[in-house]
């Protein structure tokens, strides 16, 4: 009962019950498609505090939140991350704490995370080239990454998803590579069509775009793709393959087909906004409630239930021309 008259719904009727919460602004790598080479990353005083986002936490898993994931930039970078892992992980009624990771740290925390209580990871990763890798990451180390990817199986990890962005020219033709690795490993693999945040200009994004389409029907000249109707709370359209059952290949597509109509999810930015679209600006400051009224929980929950009404549609994202968002992705929380 309380669940239902607790829920947050916004305009259109749908139920918000994911929460994707950025941790820090700050990464190890320099992804082309995520941010610039020379970044300029926020005043620690202008980001929130562990207390803070653990407050954000609290209220929304307190209105019906059953998922959510720490991003960043790299939220394996933020000092106090298990600590704060574990605190948000034993809220009442939470059930599922996911993380976001480059795998760069996951060598030395995948097992303190587990232990802390987070349920599944995603791990990012573009090429199984190492000269490849470390020019789309401009800082990786391939070898690190992937003893990472193997550190969280080793630490008890069920479930993870590699996430792969396809940029045409650059690793498309690793397609079928990346799901042989996943396979072997008995990962899941989401393949994500580039969103066009933050200007950049180490590649034009028209020239650089991949369809979900395309890349499942490369993938479907080796495989044999078994539609699912499985989800995993998020925007990834999820196949099977018939020749490795333990294996799930998703399709994240802005692009080519949005997944606005069934949108569950907000954002909260570094910076303590709360972005109730990806690919819109639309958002409500939660960091001066938090700051101007410290410890009113049942002024950040007006606040929250406020914001719902807020959320657009749609995104209207666009393959090349303009950015219309110009804030980058390690900002927004990837």
């Amino acid at each position: 009962m309380e669940e239902n008259t607790r829920a947050l719904i916004d305009g259109f009727n749908r139920r918000i019950d994911y929460l994707r919460m950025s941790v820090t602004d700050r990464c190890d790598f320099r992804c082309v498609y995520c941010m610039a080479e020379d970044m300029q990353f926020l005043p620690r005083q202008q980001i929130l505090s562990l207390e803070e986002l653990y407050q954000v936490a609290e209220r929304f898993v307190a209105l019906g939140t059953r998922k959510i994931r720490l991003t960043g930039g790299e939220p394996l970078v933020r000092q106090g991350i298990v600590e704060l892992c574990a605190r948000i992980a034993a809220l009442p009624g939470l059930r599922e704490l996911c993380l976001t990771s480059n795998g760069s740290q996951l060598g030395r925390l995948a097992q303190p995370l587990f232990d802390a209580g987070v349920s599944r990871l995603n791990i990012s990763l573009d090429s199984l080239d190492a000269e490849r890798f470390r020019s789309l990451t401009r800082t990786g180390d391939l070898n690190q990454v992937i003893a990472g990817i193997d550190a969280a199986r080793s630490a008890g990890f069920q479930r993870t998803k590699l996430n792969c962005v396809v940029l045409k020219g650059r690793n498309d033709h690793e397609i079928i590579d990346l799901v042989r690795f996943a396979v072997d490993r008995e990962l899941d693999i989401s393949f994500i069509e580039e969103m066009p945040l933050g200007v950049i200009n180490e590649h034009e994004r028209g020239e650089s775009y991949c369809s979900s389409d395309e890349v499942r029907a490369r993938i479907a000249e080796h495989f044999t793709l078994v539609d699912s109707a499985e989800s995993s709370q998020g925007p990834a359209r999820y196949w099977r393959l018939a020749e490795a059952p333990h294996t799930r290949v998703g399709f994240i597509s802005p692009h080519s087909h949005n997944f606005c109509a069934t949108c569950n999810r907000v954002r909260l930015t570094v910076e303590g906004r709360l972005l109730l679209c990806l690919g819109n600006e639309h958002s409500m400051d939660l960091k001066q409630i938090l700051r101007a009224h410290p410890g009113d929980a049942e002024r950040l929950e007006r606040a929250i239930r406020d914001a719902m009404q807020l959320k657009p549609y749609r995104h209207h994202f666009e393959v090349g021309g303009e950015v219309q968002i110009l804030r980058f992705m390690n900002m927004t929380g990837g």
